[in-house]
């Protein structure tokens, strides 16, 4: 169950160009987090930015009694959040959400994460242990490259891309996973990012029979379900429903997503 929280920043790191890590005190968040759910945090007092913004939960700490979110700064309510310090208190909901699913029968995984989307990643591969694990992550440039040290320390194989090559292959994230999938023979496919590669990733699931989850970034309004901002067509083309990606997901199996062209 999700409770509204205030909790203490423990520290807040800048990671790359305006993306930023921030560890939050919060015992209740990190035992009940798992992989793919996420919070919705308040990023300041007074009207400036009025809405929550949806962060998946990165990476928890449950000795500690932490949890770590990484946001990149696109906007007022971002910028606001990225100030904070160590010490703060910080408003949030969650963990709301669903969340991957892992079957101990798949013992072959590849994560495919594009831009901020590789974030939630991280903590489902922490959670993935005893099997083997590669990593696919694609970025804009070599200015938003993040976290390599830590998804290397959680894959037997880590594979990057970078839209102008400046860092490991130049292309698309999706074209290393294609390349591999024959070999490897992976039981299942989880994916986070851009549409375009979530669509990409989905058709490479159908053609395969791989079965593979993806987690969806959505705008979203309350992150409670009660709005339809985050509403996402789930179904197939002749039979659909609108789901909310808050209340309902943001995990879906690919199968069931309709991408719009």
């Amino acid at each position: 169950m999700s409770r509204i929280l205030t909790e203490k920043v423990v520290s807040v790191k800048e990671l790359a160009k305006n993306i930023y890590k921030m560890t939050v005190q919060s015992e209740y968040i990190s035992m009940n987090a798992v992989p793919g759910r996420f919070v919705n945090v308040k990023c300041c007092c007074g009207i400036d930015a009025l809405l929550r913004r949806p962060i998946s939960i990165c990476n928890v700490d449950k000795d500690g009694g932490s949890f770590d979110i990484v946001f990149q700064v696109k906007g007022k309510g971002t910028e606001y959040l990225s100030q904070k310090k160590a010490g703060d208190e910080v408003d949030l909901i969650g963990p709301l959400g669903n969340s991957f699913e892992i079957n101990k029968d798949n013992k072959r995984i590849a994560v495919v994460g594009g831009g901020i989307g590789i974030f939630p990643l991280l903590y489902l591969l922490k959670e993935l242990k005893g099997v083997d694990r590669s990593s696919y992550l694609g970025f804009r440039s070599s200015d938003y490259v993040v976290l390599l040290e830590e998804f290397g320390a959680e894959s037997e194989a880590l594979s990057v891309s970078t839209d102008d090559g400046s860092r490991g292959y130049k292309g698309l994230v999706t074209d290393l996973l294609e390349r591999d999938i024959e070999e490897k023979g992976f039981d299942i496919i989880y994916a986070c990012g851009p549409t375009p590669m979530l669509k990409k990733v989905s058709e490479i699931s159908k053609k395969t029979g791989i079965p593979c989850q993806v987690s969806l970034e959505q705008r979203m309004g309350c992150g409670i379900g009660a709005c339809l901002v985050c509403a996402c067509k789930i179904g197939n083309p002749d039979n659909w429903d609108y789901k909310h990606v808050c209340k309902d997901g943001p995990v879906f199996w690919s199968d069931e997503v309709i991408f719009d062209d």
